[in-house]
């Protein structure tokens, strides 16, 4: 099978892409440094030749509200035009659980239209919303800090490895069409300051990490609920413990 990652060099990327060629696959792994950029659509039309899916992991490089919109609706609509053109069979894009119920969550809101633009295309599809990344904890905790502090919500939170994410994508890319969304979590679920405290904890930053109901993530106000799937979910297989071994063995 011909597959084309877009953002195939990223974190989820560069491990799909592994994932497909070591099953035989002819994938292109498709980013701007090679030529294939969804923003300017340079190089997507001969990207798309002979390809039977297209798996969209690409990600802005602004997270500000405006600039964040802006590039997942010219990328989708680029993307979805050459994939019509081209007969593409399965479009399968990574969005984000939750990205619907927090709708004062820029990013989120972004997503949505992204979500939107392929359910609207024709294109047979399958949108896999992820909880966040365990890969993503210094960074949610570098985001939260407030002085020695770090502000979090007690809502719940399941983060998932990056490798059982891009496990997932792969499955599903070789899979039929759902034309409808999967979710994804990790294996565990506690509330969010717990988790990021723990991850602080093991890495011996000595920040101390408060339950703040009123904290925000990247701006909207996070529920009990917000972040983590509400009904059916595929869940990966690396806990917290076993990522974080991995990731210091690999460091």
């Amino acid at each position: 099978m011909k597959i084309v990652v877009i953002g195939g060099t990223g974190l989820i990327g560069s491990k799909t892409v592994a994932i497909l060629r070591q099953g035989g696959h002819e994938v292109v792994a498709a980013s701007p440094q090679s030529g294939i950029n969804s923003i300017t659509g340079e190089g997507l039309k001969e990207a798309m030749a002979g390809v039977q899916v297209v798996v969209d992991l690409s990600n802005s490089p602004s997270f500000a509200d405006e600039a964040v919109l802006e590039f997942f609706e010219i990328s989708g609509r680029n993307l979805l035009a050459a994939e019509a053109a081209a007969g593409v069979r399965h479009h399968v894009a990574l969005s984000i659980v939750g990205t619907d119920r927090t709708p004062d969550n820029g990013y989120f809101r972004a997503k949505v239209a992204q979500e939107k633009l392929i359910e609207a295309s024709g294109i047979p599809y399958t949108i896999i919303r992820s909880t966040q990344f365990l890969e993503f904890l210094g960074g949610i905790a570098a985001s939260s800090a407030d002085g020695n502090m770090v502000r979090l919500s007690p809502g719940l939170f399941q983060p998932i490895a990056a490798d059982d994410v891009a496990a997932i994508v792969a499955d599903v890319a070789l899979a039929a069409p759902r034309n409808g969304i999967v979710e994804i979590a990790g294996p565990e679920r506690a509330p969010f300051n717990e988790i990021v405290a723990r991850y602080l904890k093991a890495v011996g930053d000595p920040r101390e990490v408060v339950s703040d109901p009123a904290a925000r993530y990247f701006g909207g106000r996070v529920e009990e609920h917000s972040l983590v799937p509400l009904g059916e979910a595929r869940l990966g297989r690396i806990g917290f413990d076993e990522w974080l071994r991995r990731s210091q063995a690999g460091a």
